[in-house]
């Protein structure tokens, strides 16, 4: 997976690209190993410039892949805390819309499975 990262507001320095990268990663294992067309585009940065303290920090994410576009979006006082946010969130929306497809899957194959079962030629 491609990661491309964009500061607003604040210099991106290597401390947080890695920290960034090491922590979006993770998201490879809930997504095809084998596709090369996956890129993340994070931003990172602060809302305002005037603000000294409350959710002052953003970071958000757009994740496309081969079939499916994935969003999230995290504020918090600390900027490492929005990437850990934003990791949980991202994480979540990925497993919640793969386990979708494995129950609409699974649905579906209950329902051809009986539709068999009811045109059995050897009942009686």
């Amino acid at each position: 997976m491609k990661i491309n990262i964009k500061a607003t507001g604040i210099e991106l320095t290597p401390a947080i690209t890695t920290y960034t990268e090491e922590k979006l990663s993770s998201l490879e294992r809930f997504l095809d190993q084998n596709d090369e067309s996956q890129l993340a585009r994070v931003e990172i940065g602060k809302t305002t410039a005037h603000h000294k303290h409350g959710e002052v920090f953003r970071a958000e994410i757009k994740l496309h892949t081969a079939g499916q576009d994935y969003y999230a979006e995290a504020h918090e006082s600390d900027l490492y805390a929005a990437v850990d946010k934003l990791k949980d969130e991202i994480t979540a929306e990925v497993k919640s819309r793969r386990d979708r497809q494995s129950t609409l899957l699974r649905r579906g194959g209950r329902r051809i499975k009986n539709m068999l079962r009811s045109i059995n030629p050897w009942k009686k």
